[in-house]
Protein backbone atom coordinates (compact mmCIF):
# COMPACT_ATOMS: atom_id res chain seq x y z
CA UNK A 1 0.00 0.00 0.00
CA UNK A 2 1.25 3.48 -0.78
CA UNK A 3 2.54 5.74 1.98
CA UNK A 4 -0.13 8.39 1.45
CA UNK A 5 -2.87 5.77 1.72
CA UNK A 6 -1.41 4.34 4.95
CA UNK A 7 -1.21 7.88 6.39
CA UNK A 8 -4.79 8.61 5.34
CA UNK A 9 -6.03 5.31 6.80
CA UNK A 10 -4.22 5.96 10.08
CA UNK A 11 -4.97 9.66 10.52
CA UNK A 12 -7.52 10.86 8.00
CA UNK A 13 -7.09 13.93 5.82
CA UNK A 14 -5.17 15.77 8.58
CA UNK A 15 -2.39 13.18 8.24
CA UNK A 16 -1.98 14.17 4.59
CA UNK A 17 -1.31 17.84 5.37
CA UNK A 18 1.99 19.21 4.12
CA UNK A 19 4.82 19.32 6.64
CA UNK A 20 6.72 21.92 4.62
CA UNK A 21 9.44 21.68 2.01
CA UNK A 22 11.66 18.65 1.98
CA UNK A 23 15.43 18.82 1.87
CA UNK A 24 18.35 19.13 4.18
CA UNK A 25 18.79 21.86 6.75
CA UNK A 26 21.27 24.65 6.12
CA UNK A 27 24.81 23.67 7.10
CA UNK A 28 25.48 27.15 8.50
CA UNK A 29 23.89 28.62 11.60
CA UNK A 30 22.08 31.96 11.54
CA UNK A 31 25.18 33.60 13.04
CA UNK A 32 27.44 32.01 10.42
CA UNK A 33 25.12 33.24 7.65
CA UNK A 34 25.40 36.76 9.08
CA UNK A 35 29.20 36.45 9.14
CA UNK A 36 29.17 35.14 5.56
CA UNK A 37 27.19 38.19 4.43
CA UNK A 38 29.83 40.42 6.08
CA UNK A 39 32.63 38.50 4.36
CA UNK A 40 30.95 38.89 0.98
CA UNK A 41 30.47 42.62 1.59
CA UNK A 42 34.21 42.98 2.31
CA UNK A 43 34.99 41.74 -1.18
CA UNK A 44 37.32 39.05 -2.52
CA UNK A 45 40.45 41.24 -2.54
CA UNK A 46 40.40 41.36 1.28
CA UNK A 47 40.39 37.55 1.28
CA UNK A 48 43.36 37.05 -1.01
CA UNK A 49 42.16 37.28 -4.61
CA UNK A 50 43.58 39.85 -6.98
CA UNK A 51 40.32 40.95 -8.59
CA UNK A 52 37.00 42.15 -7.23
CA UNK A 53 34.90 39.24 -8.44
CA UNK A 54 33.18 36.68 -6.24
CA UNK A 55 32.74 33.32 -7.91
CA UNK A 56 30.97 30.30 -6.48
CA UNK A 57 34.32 28.52 -6.13
CA UNK A 58 35.79 31.43 -4.21
CA UNK A 59 32.79 31.68 -1.89
CA UNK A 60 32.96 27.91 -1.31
CA UNK A 61 36.64 28.22 -0.41
CA UNK A 62 35.98 31.03 2.05
CA UNK A 63 33.18 29.04 3.68
CA UNK A 64 35.45 26.01 3.93
CA UNK A 65 38.29 27.99 5.49
CA UNK A 66 36.16 30.02 7.85
CA UNK A 67 33.45 27.57 8.92
CA UNK A 68 34.93 24.15 7.99
CA UNK A 69 31.84 23.39 5.92
CA UNK A 70 31.78 22.27 2.31
CA UNK A 71 29.14 23.06 -0.29
CA UNK A 72 28.72 21.93 -3.87
CA UNK A 73 28.64 24.82 -6.30
CA UNK A 74 24.97 24.17 -7.01
CA UNK A 75 24.11 24.03 -3.31
CA UNK A 76 26.08 27.22 -2.75
CA UNK A 77 24.18 28.89 -5.58
CA UNK A 78 20.89 28.04 -3.85
CA UNK A 79 22.24 29.29 -0.51
CA UNK A 80 23.38 32.61 -1.95
CA UNK A 81 20.04 33.05 -3.70
CA UNK A 82 18.23 32.51 -0.38
CA UNK A 83 20.51 35.16 1.14
CA UNK A 84 19.39 37.62 -1.53
CA UNK A 85 22.55 37.50 -3.65
CA UNK A 86 22.23 37.41 -7.40
CA UNK A 87 24.49 37.18 -10.42
CA UNK A 88 25.78 40.58 -11.26
CA UNK A 89 27.05 42.27 -14.39
CA UNK A 90 29.73 44.95 -13.95
CA UNK A 91 28.24 48.43 -13.76
CA UNK A 92 31.23 50.04 -15.45
CA UNK A 93 33.00 49.15 -18.66
CA UNK A 94 36.73 48.50 -18.67
CA UNK A 95 38.89 51.56 -19.33
CA UNK A 96 40.89 49.51 -21.84
CA UNK A 97 37.78 48.79 -23.91
CA UNK A 98 38.28 49.45 -27.64
CA UNK A 99 34.95 50.07 -29.37
CA UNK A 100 36.56 49.84 -32.84
CA UNK A 101 38.00 46.41 -32.08
CA UNK A 102 34.64 45.21 -30.75
CA UNK A 103 32.82 46.48 -33.84
CA UNK A 104 35.39 44.74 -36.08
CA UNK A 105 34.93 41.50 -34.17
CA UNK A 106 31.16 41.74 -34.56
CA UNK A 107 31.47 42.33 -38.31
CA UNK A 108 34.21 39.76 -39.03
CA UNK A 109 34.22 36.99 -36.44
CA UNK A 110 30.73 36.95 -34.92
CA UNK A 111 28.91 35.69 -38.06
CA UNK A 112 31.12 32.58 -38.16
CA UNK A 113 30.70 31.96 -34.41
CA UNK A 114 26.97 32.45 -34.57
CA UNK A 115 26.61 30.03 -37.46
Amino acid sequence: MRLWRRQWTAGGTEALASVGPDGSDCKLSVEQLRQLAEVLDEGPVVHGWDDARWTLARVAEVIGRRFSVSYTLRGLSYLLHRLGCSQQVPTRRAIERLPEAIAGWHRGRWPSVRG
